[in-house]
């Protein structure tokens, strides 16, 4: 999901900032009601929807065409079937009869066109519509205002939509299964500003409640199309203390973050038992602006690459609960590399590096500041020891900067420093998700404003090759040019570790790091 951006690692400085609320706040357990613990969206307007947390509610209140199944293959939704042309450049889609909004209005072909067109129009301000829209041939004229509709979408009765890209892609379908391109109730999405915070979605929960800092709570829709959820309700603290709420019985479920580690692990100790680990497609990475100095000159970047010790701040720090990244793609991707070449640590190197760029020593580097997520003036301990190595290794200072999460996730293209802390979590299975969109010239997620002639035309190519093997070799050296080019010092790969309360079944994040909620239910006999 081009899910940008949740910093799982950053988020153990926000923690401390909520108070323990009373036990009121959620209604005790029962057959049908989980308690969860959540920070809260920031939208649930599938068309601006960019962060995880905001994505585990939208993907569970509104719904599209296709979704990834817990296996992450492509299978229907809305969409009971579609065809694919010879050229591999039009689809037909054949819509469910009787699928309804929330209010009870029947989804037709025409809403879906109004969806996207709604993500696409300018006023909009969608940072996700050009990533997973603009394959469609005349997305990029209307996101552009030189269009009043999407050529490339055509209604051709109620029950199906017709739709032509540019090319033949083996990842579009998956592109489809992103919020941006879910469907929107018209009358709902014009009925105010905040519309998103009363929505009328098509999914298997609906809400029922939103009390900002307070609680959330989702509710089974009775009208849903598909399998119905099992859950009658799932109830979201927005406040207190998740580890103490887990262990006093008022959440079913947390995740576990650094400080808990030792004790969820203790194979003793009470929670070990309700312990699971599961792999994240993901990519934890210091981004260097390569638009502004010192970053410009790939010396300095492949310098602050090799000057920092990844590993010994994994199994040190970090206590080994993520893996060091040599490169973007994670292990379980296809494509990934084993054989890749990563700037590995060598301060020599990177020593060496310095002196032969155009500043041609430490000392005359511009200022450098470190754009981060977080509040309280205060940053983790991973991300002091890779400051402290810059200024060990090669005499850098660096200042940080924080900015409050709703700012850094939806604003950090415009907001960022010299270098900036990112996380990407998968959106779906495919190289292309973390190669094109996060490195190609002007792609909406470039934060790093990276650009590369050789490795545009290398994805470009990959992007339409038909042969499988063929196209991931192409991946891979894609991000061996990436690698050696340095836009980013890539940091790690993540996992997810949560406890789970024993009657609680079904309850297991995919590797894109989001329950499936329908497949959950309570069972305490």
């Amino acid at each position: 999901m081009k899910r940008i951006w949740q910093l799982a690692l950053l988020c153990l400085l926000v923690f401390a900032l909520f108070s323990l609320p009373s036990t009121a706040c959620l209604p005790f357990s029962s057959q049908g009601v989980l308690r969860l613990w959540d920070s809260g969206p920031i939208t649930l307007d599938p068309a601006i929807s960019a962060d995880m947390s905001s994505h585990t509610y939208v993907m569970h209140i509104f719904s599209g065409l296709v979704r990834l199944d817990h296996e992450l293959n492509i299978v229907p939704d809305i969409a009971e079937s579609w065809e694919t042309s010879p050229d591999g450049k039009t689809y037909t889609f054949h819509l469910r009869q009787g699928v309804k909004f929330h209010s009870g209005r029947e989804v037709k072909a025409a809403d879906f066109k109004y969806s996207w067109e709604r993500a696409c129009h300018p006023d909009t301000g969608s940072g996700t519509a050009a990533t997973y829209l603009g394959d469609i041939v005349g997305v990029k004229d209307m996101l552009a205002g030189e269009a009043e509709e999407i050529s490339g979408v055509e209604v051709f009765d109620d029950y199906t939509l017709r739709v032509t890209i540019d090319a033949p892609k083996a990842y579009f379908l998956n592109k489809l299964a992103y919020p941006t391109a879910f469907v929107v109730d018209r009358a709902n999405a014009e009925s105010g500003e905040d519309w998103w915070r009363e929505p009328d979605g098509t999914g298997p929960f609906k809400l029922k409640e939103w009390q900002a800092g307070e609680r959330l709570i989702l509710e089974r829709s009775q009208i849903y199309y598909g399998e119905p959820a099992k859950l009658e309700q799932v109830v979201y603290l927005l406040s207190g203390m998740p580890m103490t709420l887990y262990e006093t019985g008022q959440i079913d479920v947390v995740s576990v973050y650094l400080p808990y580690i030792d004790r969820a692990s203790d194979e003793t100790g009470p929670f070990y038992s309700e312990l699971a680990v599961t792999p994240e497609l993901s990519l934890y990475y210091i981004g260097f602006n390569t638009a502004q100095p010192p970053f410009d000159d790939v010396n300095v970047r492949r310098a602050f690459c090799h000057a920092v010790d990844k590993e010994h701040i994994a199994k040190v720090i970090l206590r080994d609960m993520i893996s060091e990244a040599g490169g973007i793609l994670p292990p379980g991707m296809p494509g990934y590399n084993e054989a890749l070449e990563g700037l590995d640590y060598d301060v020599e190197k990177a020593k060496e590096l310095i002196a032969d760029s155009k500043y041609g020593d430490a000392s005359n580097l511009p200022p450098i500041t470190l754009t981060v997520n977080g509040y309280g003036n205060s940053i983790p301990s991973y991300l002091g020891a890779i400051i402290q190595e810059w200024q060990q290794n090669l005499g850098v200072e660096i200042s940080v900067r924080q900015l409050e999460s709703e700012n850094f996730l939806y604003n950090l293209k415009q907001e960022k420093d010299e270098m900036f802390v990112m996380g990407w979590i998968a959106d779906y299975p495919d190289p292309h998700n973390f190669l094109d969109v996060l490195f190609y010239t002007g792609s909406e997620v470039n934060l790093s404003e990276y650009s590369n002639s050789t490795l545009d035309a290398l994805l470009d190519q990959a992007a339409i090759e038909q042969d499988e093997a063929l196209r991931l070799a192409m991946y891979q050296q894609a991000e061996q040019l990436v690698v050696d080019d340095a836009p980013c010092l890539p940091l790690f790969h993540g996992a997810n570790y949560i406890l789970v309360e024993p009657y609680i079944k079904g309850y297991e994040l995919s590797p894109l790091g989001i329950p499936d909620l329908r497949r959950v239910y309570i069972d305490k006999n």
